[in-house]
Parts: C-alpha cells; sequence; structure tokens
C-alpha cells in the first residue's frame, strides 16, 4: 500500500478505491459553498473525499496577520476560504510592491514551488480562514487523481495569464484604463462567487491598489472621484457601487 493507502495505480494513473470505509468519512469540501471554484472543482465525490482526508481546514488567519513571509520554507498551498489577503514583494530599496488580491476559492503558496521558499508575503485583509494542504501529499494524490493533476495545472495557466494581464496594465495602458481594469475585474470574480457585481466593498486601501497598478495613491483618489462625478461610479468610502457597468467597459475597450 502507498503512503496515502491506495492500491499501486495502474497505468491509466485514475485513482482505485481506497482501503478505507467511506461511511465514516466526514467531507468538509463536500458541503463547501466555493467547491467548484477551489481545489477540488470537477473531481467526483470519492475524489473530493480522498482530497479532504489530508487537508487541514478552517484555519483562522486574522485581519493584519501573515500567512507566510518572504524566506519561509514552502510545505503547503492555501486555499481561501473565507476572506480576502494581499500578496506583495519587497524591493531592495524597502519599498513594497503589491502583486496581487486573492479571494475565496483562490489558492496561495504557488510563489513557493520552483525555490521551495515564498518570494513574497501574503497579509489578511480581513479576519480570513484558508484551507491548508501540504504539498507533497498533494503531489502524490495529483498522481492517482488526473483531475487534480489537471485543475491544479489550470490554477497555473490562470496565475500565468493573470501575471500577462498586469504587465498588459503597467506597461500600455493610461491610468484611468488601469483603474476601470481593475475594478471590472473584481467585479467578475465577485459575481463568480455569487456575489454581486455592481456593490463592492474594497478589503484593499486605495494605497495597495495604487501599489497594484503603479499608480500614485493620489491618482487613484482623483480617480474615483472623477468616475463618481461621471456617474459611472458611487463611491462612499470604500465601498463602490458600479452605475454604469458599460461605460467602464468602455473605457477598457471591453465591450
Amino acid at each position: 500500500m502507498g503512503a496515502l493507502g491506495f492500491a499501486p495505480s495502474g497505468a491509466t494513473h485514475r485513482a482505485r478505491e481506497p482501503s478505507m470505509d467511506f461511511s465514516e468519512l466526514k467531507s468538509v469540501c463536500c458541503g463547501c459553498t466555493i467547491r467548484e471554484l477551489c481545489l477540488p472543482a470537477g473531481l467526483t465525490d470519492q475524489e473530493v473525499l480522498l482530497l479532504d482526508q489530508h487537508m487541514s481546514h478552517r484555519q483562522p488567519v486574522k485581519k493584519g496577520e501573515s500567512l507566510y513571509r518572504t524566506g519561509d520554507t514552502f510545505k503547503s498551498l492555501y486555499a481561501v476560504s473565507t476572506g480576502f489577503f494581499k500578496t506583495s514583494i519587497l524591493h531592495e530599496d524597502g519599498r513594497a510592491q503589491v502583486t496581487g488580491f486573492q479571494m475565496a476559492g483562490e489558492i496561495l503558496g504557488l510563489d513557493a514551488i520552483s525555490a521551495d521558499r515564498h518570494v513574497c508575503d501574503a497579509v489578511a485583509l480581513e479576519d480570513s480562514v484558508v484551507c491548508e494542504v501540504p504539498f507533497d501529499r498533494f503531489e502524490e494524490l495529483g498522481q492517482l487523481m488526473t483531475n487534480l493533476q489537471r485543475r491544479f495545472n489550470r490554477t497555473l495557466s490562470r496565475e500565468i495569464v493573470r501575471d500577462q494581464g498586469v504587465m498588459l496594465l503597467l506597461g500600455s495602458m493610461r491610468s484611468e484604463e488601469r483603474l476601470a481594469a481593475f475594478l471590472v475585474n473584481l467585479a467578475k470574480r465577485f459575481s463568480a462567487r455569487k456575489q454581486s457585481s455592481s456593490e463592492l466593498v474594497l478589503r484593499m486601501t486605495r494605497e495597495d491598489i495604487g501599489s497594484y497598478l503603479g499608480l500614485k495613491l493620489e491618482t487613484v483618489s482623483r480617480l474615483l472621484s472623477r468616475f463618481h462625478d461621471e456617474g459611472l461610479l458611487a463611491v462612499r468610502g470604500r465601498n463602490i457601487q458600479i452605475l454604469n457597468a458599460d461605460g467602464l467597459n468602455r473605457l477598457v475597450g471591453a465591450a
């Protein structure tokens, strides 16, 4: 028997019936509302149960706490169950550069796979909860479950595409286009989680947004005020109501 309690896999690399009584297993993932956005997406109920047994579920991370820091040894991947995170890197001159914002259903820790050490900080922007899976166990499961490996490959691909999108933002778009594209993308991500795509609560600060988009804090604040005055948005602190989605899309050439 292998380390995970499986009989040896066949040539097709499909998971075989494990030597455990499924009726006695409890699954957190099966009842999770974001299952289809997270690592279990596309897995059968049996495969979800197998993944479930090797995850540490619902680990709390308080607002402002770090899930991991630059230089930490890579051990696990983390699926965001609830809450919001930001990742950032530190430049040699001491400036922090925000590299992304992660919400429910998204994976943290991918940055460390190649070097076995994290190359960024991951900080909770609000009280959050994550599910942890040790990467060595995850790799073993991936060899047995082609659906899991396929899903993980898609996650990696999506991260590459997202990085390319950020490069496009920073390299060719005007400041107003960058901010509009950021809000449109955020609305789409909320919508995919069955949340309002027009009533947004920004967990990040305007300074964080500016760091991510390569804009000054004053520029972000000025553009939000301009979008408000032009009837694209209603801005009340961190509460953003999108009044004219078509107008925002036209601003970034998406319509």
